[in-house]
């Protein structure tokens, strides 16, 4: 029944499509939230029958059809069904029912709206398509898949200019990936034969030597396309921009499920990285540089949903982490709860965007806590998760399991990324729950309540408690087990340490930014907090140097080949022919001496050369 988790989305996408926006928005709502709830329903099922009747050899192989038989190449449409893409489709059907209920609420009155649910229809297939395929190409189908939706769903209000311009950035700088990514299926079907991933981590072993360079050179290249699709350094710069989308798109794209999509295929090709311990350790470094970078940027943001952007960026910088110490269930952990908290906050800022009449800057805002109680409940769970405070949050049992791996595995330089991103983290989203959620209310505010609200946002911050953190995804035999489960005294001091630096975090937050915030304003209004507020504000100028490097000498080629010199090269071929008809026909004068005189001209010029290729 797996197959029935796409298509009922893939239904409810082709008839929102081609309904055309003339169905009214109860019925739109209806085939677009009831497809991914049925999706649902199938899901839970599959899930519940995987655990109680494991399978054999702990997966399912399900053959849909053959997609082509090109020369040997025969890649099919197979469903490969484990505890990965089990702990995946709890997820993505699981958080997207979550966020569509959320979205039939949030999305009520907008233009578009029957589009709207066709376009997140389509993504929930694809996304499904890309966690069950049991082959790199089917997966790079649902890759590209979603990329495609992610660049429908940013651009959604397309009448404003700068949506679809970021629109667009989020395509090619994930496209930039995806070739990468495209390159390494080449190299790897060259090498080994197959793109089958289950075959590849057979054959892989006895094929490559450790640090082979195919092998190298292969994951290298999944890496980047890893790096694209999941915002990390130096591809990142399209995921904030692409927050001019609505909040849900937010928390169902950009939060729970595609931009994990990368941490997903460093995981489920575990095997080829392990013959590539530089590529595995170069994303834990990708990681930790991440962390550091977005952690510094988010600290001086003002729009609500931004400040949440950069925070995706750092969470999913310490999955890489996970991934370059070989701590591949604590990547997956911190994943799905993640997931939980992250689209609980972006839901939660869709509702506070709501109530303020579209305002999205926090200093805007300001005594929201009584007015938006569920809201403002909202982000203290999700914010407290997200900082990882201890004991009473999911994010604090997953990060520090991550923290712990790093340490265990000898990696300071990570754990310290790590704990300087922990502290920054707890400093700038509490810095966003004060200012928005208290002080003196700036804007008036309109609450709303109706059950696709609150019961979303009840369900998520139940999940992102220590009560999400106790679905323990079915992960054993799906991937390696990390060398650092065991602990003791050691692991309970970090744990310690690092709940006590999310604390620290929280506490100075409130000192520096409950009240009337003196210190803090004196400190931004310095020459030194000035520069550094300007310099994080622009994201430590990554955007400013890919124009100089690289739009700017595309533009100016682009203005030098205006006139398609090439294809004027080509057409000096077309005016030699002419010019050389045009004078061949002088000789054409219709006088029989003429005719004769030149017979005997050639002649002899015919003669004269095969005497001097004689002697």
């Amino acid at each position: 029944m797996i197959f029935l988790t796409f298509i009922f989305p893939l239904i409810g996408f082709l008839l929102l499509s081609f309904s055309r926006g003339r169905w009214s928005e109860n019925i739109s709502a209806l085939i677009g939230v009831g497809s991914i709830s049925l999706s649902a329903l199938v899901a839970t099922y599959v899930i519940w029958k995987f655990n109680v009747m494991p399978p054999a050899g702990g997966h399912y192989t399900i053959v849909l059809w053959q997609w082509m038989s090109v020369a040997g190449f025969k890649p099919d449409f197979t469903l490969y069904l484990d505890g990965l893409s089990i702990t995946m489709i709890g997820v993505v059907v699981g958080v997207g029912l979550l966020i569509h209920l959320f979205a039939s609420w949030y999305m009520r009155g907008e233009t578009g709206y029957s589009r709207f649910f066709s376009y997140t229809n389509l993504f929930v297939a694809e996304m499904l398509f890309l966690v069950l395929g049991d082959n790199l190409l089917f997966l790079y189908f649902g890759w590209e898949g979603v990329g495609l939706c992610s660049y429908l769903l940013i651009g959604f209000y397309y009448k404003n200019n700068n949506n679809c311009n970021a629109a667009l950035k989020a395509f090619v700088i994930t496209r930039i990936g995806d070739v990468f990514m495209a390159i390494s299926l080449f190299i790897l079907f060259q090498q080994v034969g197959t793109l089958n991933i289950q075959e590849l981590l057979i054959l892989a072993p006895h094929k490559f030597q450790v640090s082979d360079f195919w092998i190298t050179l292969a994951t290298l290249m999944l890496l980047g396309g890893a790096v694209g699709k999941s915002a990390q350094v130096p591809l990142q710069t399209w995921l904030v921009d692409a927050m001019v989308s609505p909040a849900p798109v937010s928390a169902l794209i950009h939060a729970a499920t595609m931009v994990t999509a990368g941490v997903y295929l460093i995981a489920r090709t575990h095997g080829l990285f392990i013959l590539a311990p530089e590529i595995l350790h170069l994303a834990g470094l990708i990681g930790g540089l991440t962390i550091v970078l977005t952690s510094f940027a988010a600290l001086v943001q003002t729009d609500i949903k931004r400040i949440l952007a950069y925070s995706t960026m750092s969470q999913i910088g310490y999955m890489f982490i996970a991934l370059g110490v070989g701590a591949w269930d604590a990547a997956i952990f911190h994943l799905m709860t993640h997931a939980f908290f992250k689209a609980l906050l972006f839901l939660a800022s869709g509702a506070v965007i709501i109530a303020c009449h579209h305002e999205q800057n926090i200093f805007r805002m300001g005594g929201l806590w009584n007015k938006l109680p569920l809201a403002y409940a909202s982000f203290i769970v999700g914010g407290a998760a997200l900082a990882a405070l201890p004991l009473v949050t999911a994010g604090f049992y997953s990060k520090d399991k991550i923290l712990w791996e790093a340490f265990a595995s000898g990696n300071h330089s990570l754990l310290y990324a790590g704990l300087i991103g922990a502290f920054i983290t707890s400093l700038y989203t509490f810095r966003l729950i004060f200012i928005a959620f208290h002080g003196e209310a700036k804007t008036k505010v309109h609450a709303e309540h109706d059950i696709f609200y609150w019961l979303p946002l009840s369900v998520l911050i139940i999940l992102s408690t220590f009560i999400g953190a106790m679905i323990t995804p079915p992960l054993i035999g799906a991937l390696p087990e990390s060398t650092g489960h065991a602990g003791g005294v050691a692991k309970h001091s970090l744990e310690l340490a690092s709940g006590a630096i999310a604390i620290t975090g929280i506490l100075l937050a409130a000192m520096l930014f409950l009240g009337k915030r003196r210190f803090v304003t004196a400190i931004a209004n310095s020459s030194a907090g000035r520069f550094l507020s300007a310099w994080w504000f622009a994201a430590w100028g990554f955007d400013w140097i890919y124009d100089k490097l690289f739009i700017k000498p595309y533009l100016a080629i682009s203005y030098v080949i205006r006139n398609d010199p090439i294809d004027q090269i080509v057409g000096l071929i077309q005016y030699a022919t002419k010019a050389s008809h045009k004078t061949l026909s002088y000789s054409e004068t219709g006088q029989l001496r003429w005719y004769a005189a030149s017979i005997a001209i050639g002649a002899t010029l015919v003669i004269g050369a095969i005497v001097m290729v004689a002697v």
